[in-house]
């Protein structure tokens, strides 16, 4: 009965995923547009610190999608485990780049289709070799689980370097490195999802009955996931506004999964239920995501799709007999030439080896 009620559990934790991904795919795409807006009204951008589109409705739209987005992600968490949750968002990578393609006016080619196949491929090897077992099911093994002295240490790293980046990386290149606004989302986003898993359980804990409201851990999640959802929202829009959608998203996504799986891998310790078959599964999936990512917006200035392709390979073909056969009757004439060459030269009983032929010029080493 519990082996069914775990796998109940998994499915509902995918479910919540999936249609979390296709939520905040959009959104992305609904607060670009609404930047863009705002970029053409001559309002101070977001990428300059100023907030007009807090006016903007479309932004808002963005907002409330990304939303349910991460309310469904929220969700998600509570019943799966952060090591299948966190990678298909990648889905939201594939919706985002298909909806920008026709909203935005940004191509989609034969690399980015070939890239969504494989995000495809690889979200769904992560789904077959995910843990379907949870280690932690109580506000009190999460409590003994943030203390862990690994998990402290990590914390406190993460923290550090996002203090870093926001006062004195981010006022210095933040307007020209994309890296730079990324990366403070993707440290403190490991963070938040921590913050999801302990609330998901909390909330888990409350409708079985018990009494969660007086429990400290449970308020100290709920403020630290919203100051983590808040500075991820700051940095994200800033990101979006200097930045191409189709750049912002993939990197994001790349450096916000590597962080959360590192987090999962040191506080939940889910590998620790994986056999070697699914540890190396699930990596290989996420890798196959990766390159499928890149494809999807490393080439995605280069027209190409499969009829220029076939025209390209027509041409190619056509061009090669002509440009064989020239090459064949030039070398045949270059050959005849040389022994032509030779010949008069024994002829006039010059010695074969004093003769130095260089860019077309026959010299002798003999002085008439």
């Amino acid at each position: 009965m519990g082996q069914d009620r775990g796998k109940y559990d998994f499915y509902i934790g995918l479910g919540l995923a999936i249609s979390s991904s296709i939520f905040i795919g959009g959104s992305f795409i609904l607060k670009k547009k609404g930047l863009l807006r705002l970029a053409r009204k001559g309002s101070m951008r977001a990428g300059q610190g100023g907030h007009a589109y807090l006016k903007e409705w479309l932004w808002w739209a963005g907002l409330l999608s990304m939303g349910a987005g991460e309310a469904a992600n929220f969700a998600a968490y509570a019943f799966a485990p952060a090591t299948l949750v966190t990678p298909l968002g990648a889905l939201s990578v594939l919706v985002s780049a298909v909806l920008s393609s026709y909203f935005l006016t940004e191509r989609l080619n034969l690399h980015g289709k070939l890239g969504c196949l494989l995000s495809i491929l690889g979200s769904t090897t992560m789904v077959i070799h995910a843990p379907q077992e949870e280690e932690i099911s109580s506000l009190e093994h999460m409590t003994r689980k943030l203390v862990d002295p690994g998990f402290f240490v990590f914390a406190t790293l993460v923290i550090i370097v996002a203090l870093i980046f926001i006062f004195v990386v981010g006022p210095r290149h933040g307007q020209t490195n994309i890296l730079v606004y990324i990366t403070i989302c993707s440290v403190i986003g490991a963070l938040s999802v921590s913050c999801v898993k302990g609330l998901g359980i909390a909330i888990k804990e409350a409708i079985a009955g018990k009494n969660v409201v007086r429990n400290p851990l449970a308020w100290i999640l709920l403020l630290g996931l919203v100051a983590c959802v808040s500075t991820q929202i700051n940095y994200l829009n800033k990101a979006l506004d200097i930045f191409n959608t189709s750049l912002v998203t993939p990197i994001y996504y790349v450096f916000f999964t590597t962080s959360v799986l590192t987090c999962s891998a040191i506080l939940f310790k889910e590998w620790g239920h994986m056999g070697t078959d699914d540890v190396i599964g699930t990596l290989s999936g996420f890798l196959t995501i990766i390159v499928g990512i890149f494809l999807l917006h490393a080439f995605k200035d280069v027209s190409v799709s499969l009829a220029t392709l076939a025209v390209s390979m027509r041409k190619e073909e056509r061009a090669f007999p002509a440009a064989n056969g020239m090459g064949s009757h030039s070398t045949y004439e270059l050959l005849h030439n040389e022994s032509t060459g030779d010949m008069e030269d024994r002829e006039m009983g010059l010695p074969f080896d004093s003769v130095s032929r260089r860019n077309g010029a026959m010299t002798s080493s003999l002085d008439h």
